[in-house]
C-alpha cells in the first residue's frame, strides 16, 4: 500500500494576538496533523495592532497588503504550490485584499481554496453595488473550492460555486475543560464573548433580574473584552443601578483562567446577532465543558445547539424569552445535567480538534486532486 502524495498548501492566515476565531483556527491548523500530512508553508497575514483597526482603510494596511501580495507572488515561485489557501473575506475592503491573493495564485495555475469563517458573505454580495458585485463574481468563480461553517451557509456560495466544491467545516478544537456533572451551590449563568452589543451581551444583562425574581439560587457571570464604549457605559450603569443582583464581570479571560470559568458555570447563554456570525468558537467551547447552550436561530448555531436537546434557540433580542429559557434550566438541576451530557456527546462526535483537522484535510486534499 502507497502512502498518500504530500502535497505542498501555501496556507494564508493570521496568528494571535488578538484572540479572534480566524486567528485561534490558524494557529491551531498549523500546529495540528496536518503539518505532517502536507508541506504547510504559512504566510502570516497577522496585524498586531487593535482589532478595531482590521479591515481599515489606512497606511498599514496597505503597506502589508501589498507585502503579503509580493510574498505570495515568491512563495509560488519558490515552492510551486499544489494549493493556496485563501480566507475570504466578507467586506469590501477585506475581500479586495483577499481577491489579491486569489487572482496571485491563479496567475501561476494553482489551485484556490478559499474558507468564509462568517456568515454574512450573501447579504453584503446584495448589498454592493454593481462593480463590486461584477468584481466578486470575476474573482469567486476562479475559486476550485469553498469552505463554510455549516451546511446552512452552503447558500451563500452555491449561486457561485458548483455544491460538489462547497466544503463544511464546522469550527472545532480540543479544549482543556473537566467534564462532569455539575453540582454546584449556587446556579451559574454565563455569558463568555467579545462585548459586542449583537453578541446578545446587553439581553443577558437584562435577562438577569427576570431570573432572578423567580430564582435567589443564580448568579451571573459575565466574561470578555470591552468593544464598544457606549455598550461598556450602559453595562456598567445597569449594575450600578442594581446592586441586589449577584453579578460577576470576570473581564477579559483567557487559556486557563477561561476554561476554569466554564467548568464553574452550570449555564452557557450567548443570545448572538452579530452579523458577521458563523460557528461561534464559544458555544464549542461550552459544549466541551458539557453546558446546555441558550443561543439564537442565526448562521450555523443550530446545526450544534439543537432546541430542547442540548439547550434552547431564543428568538433574536427578545429578552423576556431568554429568561424564560435560563430560569427553566436554573429550576431543574437534573435537566441541566441531560442536556450538558448532549452538548458533550455532540461536541465529542462533531467539533473536536481531530474532526476538524479530518474534514480539512480531505477538502485538500479533494481540490488538489480535481480534474
Amino acid at each position: 500500500m502507497t502512502d498518500k502524495k504530500k502535497y505542498t498548501v501555501i496556507f494564508l492566515g493570521k496568528l494571535p494576538p488578538p484572540y479572534i476565531g480566524p486567528s485561534v483556527a490558524c494557529e491551531l491548523i498549523l500546529n495540528s496533523k496536518l503539518k505532517d500530512e502536507f508541506n504547510l508553508v504559512h504566510l502570516d497575514l497577522s496585524d498586531k495592532r487593535d482589532i478595531n483597526t482590521l479591515a481599515k482603510l489606512d497606511f498599514t494596511n496597505f503597506y502589508l497588503a501589498f507585502k503579503q501580495y509580493a510574498q505570495l507572488f515568491w512563495y509560488c515561485i519558490k515552492y510551486r504550490p499544489d494549493l493556496v489557501y485563501v480566507p475570504a473575506g466578507q467586506t469590501t475592503v477585506g475581500y479586495t485584499r483577499d481577491a489579491g491573493y486569489i487572482l496571485i495564485a491563479k496567475l501561476f495555475g494553482r489551485k484556490v481554496l478559499t474558507h468564509l469563517r462568517g456568515g454574512y458573505f450573501l447579504n453584503w454580495y446584495n448589498e454592493s453595488g454593481k462593480t463590486m458585485k461584477a468584481f466578486i463574481r470575476f474573482v469567486h468563480r476562479k475559486v476550485n473550492g469553498q469552505i463554510v461553517l455549516g451546511n446552512n451557509l452552503r447558500k451563500l456560495f452555491n449561486w457561485i460555486v458548483p455544491e460538489k466544491d462547497i466544503y463544511v467545516i464546522p469550527n472545532g478544537g480540543n479544549f482543556p475543560v473537566n467534564y462532569n456533572e455539575r453540582n454546584h451551590e449556587k446556579t451559574t449563568v454565563l455569558f463568555l464573548g467579545n462585548y459586542v452589543r449583537t453578541k446578545g451581551v446587553m439581553e443577558a444583562l437584562y435577562a438577569a433580574p427576570l431570573v432572578y425574581a423567580q430564582n435567589k439560587n443564580v448568579q451571573f457571570a459575565f466574561a470578555g473584552e470591552w468593544r464598544d464604549a457606549d455598550v461598556k457605559t450602559e453595562f456598567e450603569k445597569f449594575v450600578s443601578e442594581h446592586p441586589e443582583l449577584p453579578i460577576i464581570n470576570h473581564g477579559p479571560v483567557k487559556g486557563d483562567r477561561k476554561f476554569q470559568i466554564l467548568n464553574d458555570a452550570d449555564i452557557f447563554v450567548f443570545p448572538t446577532y452579530y452579523r458577521n456570525e458563523g460557528h461561534p468558537w464559544v458555544t464549542v467551547e461550552a459544549m466541551a465543558a458539557g453546558l446546555p447552550v441558550i443561543s439564537t436561530d442565526h448562521a450555523a448555531i443550530p446545526e450544534s445547539v439543537h432546541d430542547g436537546v442540548n439547550g434552547y434557540l431564543v428568538e433574536k433580542r427578545n429578552i423576556s424569552q431568554l429568561a424564560e429559557k435560563i430560569i427553566i434550566l436554573a429550576n431543574d438541576k437534573a435537566l441541566r445535567n441531560k442536556m450538558g451530557a448532549e452538548s458533550r456527546r455532540i461536541y465529542l462526535e462533531n467539533l473536536t480538534e481531530e474532526k476538524m483537522v479530518e474534514r480539512m484535510g480531505n477538502a485538500f486534499r479533494s481540490v488538489i486532486e480535481q480534474k
